[in-house]
């Protein structure tokens, strides 16, 4: 999430824009950090149309609440902010309305409906070992804490600073190293299988 001091310098002026009434602006900033957001919410929730989703929430947001967004500070952080709290919304909604499993099976025929459904996998020797360690990845950082993955795909993979997590989190820097540390004790355990 490392920005350039003119693509912040680009965000301000957007802000700026669209507080003073110019809807358009908001395209720009779409424009640019649209696809950024899209792939932080896709690690934070490890599915994309609940990314999607969010994204498209996490900017009506910033539409929505443009005014109270302050030109002294990163635009980005604020983003990511309020997409990190919609994310944390969806998980506890998630919690209170769990997904069908497609292993449930059905009263009346005894069949699941994973078993319904036509498969379009490839056959287990066209997966590539790259694939599977990636997928071994995800999995491993989706099944953290919400705490520690939060802390881990901002810093890992968005390339977030200690401290700019730390403000998108609204937590302490210190905080914010402690969740890696453990994140990354917990990602070792789990995935030492790929590190031999």
């Amino acid at each position: 999430m490392s920005h350039s001091p003119e693509t912040d310098a680009l965000d301000r002026a957007d802000m700026e824009r669209l507080q003073a009434g110019h809807d358009a602006a908001l395209n720009d900033l779409m424009e640019r950090h649209g696809t950024p957001v899209f792939h932080f919410l896709c690690r934070m929730t490890g599915n994309e149309d609940d990314a999607n989703d969010l994204a498209q929430e996490t900017f009506v947001r910033i539409f929505k609440s443009c005014g109270n967004f302050r030109t002294e500070q990163k635009f980005s952080t604020w983003l990511y902010a309020i997409a990190a709290n919609l994310a944390r919304n969806h998980f506890r909604w998630r919690g209170r309305h769990p997904n069908l499993s497609l292993e449930t099976e059905n009263a009346e025929t005894k069949q699941s409906l994973g078993s319904t459904l036509p498969a379009n996998s490839p056959a287990p020797n066209e997966e590539a070992l790259a694939s599977e360690r990636a997928e071994a990845v995800r999995a491993a950082v989706k099944s953290l804490p919400e705490d520690l993955r939060e802390a881990i795909v901002l810093c890992e993979w968005e390339e977030c600073s200690v401290t700019e997590a730390a403000m998108i989190l609204e937590a302490t820097p210190k905080a914010v190293e402690s969740r890696l540390y453990r994140a990354r004790q917990i990602l070792r355990e789990r995935l030492k299988k790929w590190l031999d």
